[in-house]
């Protein structure tokens, strides 16, 4: 990962290289264009000093065709030549052809005139070269230096952001690790560092304000937690007391005494639901200490023999394969239910006379039961979904385990292989 500046950054050090790139043609177009009129400007001088000095010269026709018969001669690149009819308009062009003043083999460029002149009142045509300098030459001298800063341009951005960024991104990063370091049980204000940059003052007060909010929250649904466990669970315990007290009566006729059974048994699903969800509301508030570290071979060996009598009960064949000394880090009261949960669902989904695997390892907990169908992965840990017939658990159990495993940073997985449920818990 980059952080901001260095994303930034490099996106307009690529448009530059793109910007310098494309200067490249435009200085070779340029200099050119620079250059051929120049030298279109000089032409027309040479035309007009030639034209003066024959002028000058006061010569009669016969000494003036030797002169410009001797002046083709001694000018390859220039010649006078007679004509009944002037041109119209001068003309210029560009040609390539071996350089007359070069001894070894060199075409090279040439910008021409060709232009009407009067000599002793007698129209001649005059045809100017003069030798163009290789632009490509000029223009790569132009880009290598162009280059040179640009580079000089690019690295002392560089250098300057990463100086910079850490001073101007300094009040960000402070923010940003209170915000790390923040724990919402606390219930403790962030003082964030005071900055003159708009942007961070502004986000500061936002998050200040947002974390108030939480705290109050967190506050009201804590107490709302505390108040529920202990307000609910009396008069449930008060109506159980109850009902087993008529239960024992002996005035009860049959038809009574099922109908208290079945009030008996929905209390004590209602208490079962409710423990489950002030629990679930606890461990979202984080009220739990997570930081002891547990025996959790030691839990396990206790909840398999608290469940032998269920194992007995449903014929279940058991295998354990449990390494010692497996300690995690964790909160144990959570850690106790996640197990109990695991099994008790095994317990509660596998058929009579069929068998359950139980492994831990020091990179995980796994839980196996024989079973016919794979299971919607999906509504697993959902709360109170109904992924069988058995109406006896409160739909809350697996969800528990996956918010236990959330505080823990643990991971919880389900997969279906060779006819078995297999719910996995990786440290």
């Amino acid at each position: 990962m980059k952080n901001l500046l260095q994303k930034s950054l490099r996106q307009l050090t690529i448009f530059a290289f793109i910007v310098f790139l494309l200067s490249i043609p435009s200085y070779l177009f340029l200099v050119d264009w620079i250059w051929l009129k120049e030298l279109d400007e000089n032409n027309e001088l040479t035309a007009q000093r030639i034209e003066n000095e024959f002028n000058e010269q006061n010569i009669s026709d016969e000494k003036l065709t030797e002169s410009i018969q001797f002046w083709n001669e001694i000018q390859p690149v220039s010649r006078i030549e007679f004509t009944a009819q002037p041109f119209l308009k001068d003309s210029f062009y560009t040609i390539r052809r071996q350089n007359p003043y070069s001894a070894k083999e060199s075409v090279d460029r040439f910008r021409g005139l060709k232009t009407n002149i009067e000599i002793n009142n007698q129209n001649y045509i005059l045809i100017v070269e003069t030798n163009v300098e290789e632009t490509e030459e000029t223009v790569g001298y132009i880009a290598m230096v162009t280059l040179l800063f640009f580079l000089i341009l690019v690295i002392g951005f560089w250098i300057l952001n990463r100086k910079l960024s850490k001073k101007l991104w300094q009040p960000f990063q402070d923010t940003l690790q209170k915000l790390k370091s923040f724990e919402l049980n606390n219930q403790q204000r962030i003082d964030f560092q005071t900055t003159d940059t708009i942007e961070f003052a502004e986000l500061n007060a936002t998050l200040d304000k947002l974390l108030q909010h939480s705290i109050i929250t967190y506050k009201s649904q804590k107490e709302f937690t505390e108040n529920a466990s202990h307000e609910l669970q009396t008069p449930l315990a008060v109506l159980k007391n109850k009902l087993d007290i008529l239960l024992q009566s002996d005035d009860l006729t049959e038809r009574q005494y099922h109908i208290a059974e079945e009030m008996n048994k929905a209390l004590i699903r209602s208490s079962r639901t409710n423990k489950n969800l002030l629990l679930l509301a606890k461990i979202e508030n984080n009220q739990f200490d997570n930081s002891e570290f547990i025996r959790f071979d030691s839990l396990l060996y206790q909840s398999i023999e608290g469940l032998q009598e269920h194992f007995r009960e449903k014929n279940i064949d058991i295998e354990i394969d449990i390494n010692s000394d497996i300690t995690v880090k964790g909160n144990i009261g959570l850690t106790e239910v996640l197990i109990n949960n695991l099994l008790v669902n095994a317990v509660r989904h596998t058929l009579v006379g069929s068998s359950m695997q139980v492994i831990l390892s020091q990179s995980g907990f796994e839980v196996r039961n024989s079973g016919e169908k794979e299971l919607n992965a999906d509504l697993l840990f959902k709360r109170f979904s109904k992924l069988s017939e058995d109406n006896s658990g409160s739909g809350l159990g697996l969800s528990i385990i996956d918010e236990i495993c959330k505080l823990h940073h643990w991971k919880v997985n389900y997969q279906f292989e060779n006819n078995y449920h297999i719910f996995s818990v990786h440290f």
